[in-house]
C-alpha cells in the first residue's frame, strides 16, 4: 500500500499516477500512526479520486518526534568515511560493529518539492546523502530483531543533509560543534514522497538507491550492502531509546557524497534521491 499525506487529506495509490482519497477522522499520517494505526488506511472508504499530479504532497510524516540517523551502514560509504577519518590522523579504524547513529531535530523534515535552504552559519560546505527512511508504526521499547517488523509502519526517501564544516569540527573534537547540529537545520531533511507498507518488500532489503545532483549520478547502490540490516536497527536503537509511531529512522547513505569530491550543494542545484518501489524525492537547493 502507497500513501500520500497531500493538502486534500490522506491517499492511497490504488493505480499508478491516481490517489483515492481517503474518508479517515484524520488529518495525516502523522496522527493515523499514532492512533488506530497504517492499516485503517488499507479499509478506508474512498471519498474521491485524483490524479496525483494534481495534489501537493508533503512529508508523509510531517513532523517526528524523533529522527535518527544512522551512519555508515553501507560497506562503500563505511570504508570511505573511514579512510577520510584515519587521514585526519585519528588512525586506521574498522567497520562498525555496532550500529552509529544521531538524534536530530524532527523539525528538519520539509516536503517533496521544497526548498532546502543553505544557513547562513555554515552555507558553504553542505552536503547531501540519500537514504531509505524506516518510520515506525508502534512503539517499541527493546524489542529483538526478530520482532522488529511488527513496529514498522513503511518506508519512505530522505535526504540526510550535512553541514560538513560543523560535522568536521565536531569530529575533531570541538566541543561548541555537534554532528546533530549539523545535520538538524530548517530544512534539512527533506522526506518522501510516499509511505509504502512493508508488505510491499521482502526481507533482507534488496532495494537499488539512486543520488543524482542536477542530473548528475552521485550516488548509486542497493540496501543488500547494509551492514546492519532494517531489523537489526530497529532493534539497536530501541534498547537507547523508546521508538514512537512516527519516528523516523534513516538507514544510511552509500558512497558518493559530496565531501569526498569537493561537491557541495550550491543554490539553484536539484537534488534528486530515487529509491526503487518507492519513488523519488526532488528538492532544489536555495541561498538563506
Amino acid at each position: 500500500m502507497r500513501l500520500y499525506r497531500t493538502d486534500l487529506g490522506i491517499a492511497r495509490e490504488d493505480s499508478p499516477g491516481e490517489l483515492s482519497l481517503l474518508d479517515l477522522p484524520f488529518a495525516d499520517l502523522d496522527t493515523l500512526l499514532r492512533g488506530p494505526g497504517v492499516e485503517a488506511a488499507g479499509s478506508a472508504p474512498v471519498t474521491g479520486r485524483t490524479p496525483l499530479d494534481r495534489v501537493r504532497v508533503n512529508a508523509p510524516v510531517g513532523r517526528p518526534g524523533k529522527v535518527l540517523i544512522v551512519g555508515l551502514n553501507y560497506r562503500s560509504h563505511a570504508t570511505e568515511a573511514l579512510e577520510m577519518i584515519a587521514s585526519m590522523g585519528r588512525g586506521p579504524l574498522p567497520l562498525p560493529e555496532e550500529p552509529n547513529f544521531q538524534v536530530v531535530a524532527g523539525s528538519a523534515v520539509i516536503a517533496p518539492g521544497a526548498d532546502i535552504v543553505l544557513p547562513a552559519v555554515a552555507a558553504t560546505r553542505v552536503d547531501y546523502e540519500g537514504e531509505v527512511a524506516a518510520v515506525i508504526g508502534r512503539t517499541a521499547t527493546a524489542v529483538s530483531a526478530a520482532d522488529a517488523g511488527q513496529h514498522l509502519a513503511g518506508l519512505t526517501i530522505t535526504n540526510d543533509v550535512t553541514a560538513r564544516d560543523i560535522q568536521r569540527r565536531a569530529m575533531s573534537g570541538d566541543p561548541t560543534a555537534s554532528i546533530g547540529v549539523a545535520k538538524s537545520f530548517d530544512t534539512f531533511k527533506p522526506l518522501g514522497p510516499c509511505l509504502v507498507t512493508p508488505d510491499e518488500f521482502d526481507e533482507p532489503l534488496d532495494l537499488r538507491l539512486r543520488t543524482r545532483v542536477n542530473g548528475e549520478p552521485r550516488q548509486d547502490d542497493r540496501t543488500s550492502s547494509f551492514i546492519h540490516r532494517l531489523p537489526e536497527l530497529i532493534s539497536y536503537l530501541s534498547h537507547y531509546l523508546t521508538l514512537e509511531p512516527g519516528d523516523v529512522i534513516c538507514t544510511g547513505s552509500p558512497s558518493g557524497a559530496g565531501v569526498f569530491s569537493d561537491s557541495f550543494l550550491r543554490p539553484g542545484d536539484v537534488v534528486e534521491v530515487e529509491v526503487e518501489g518507492i519513488g523519488t524525492l526532488r528538492n532544489r537547493v536555495a541561498p538563506a
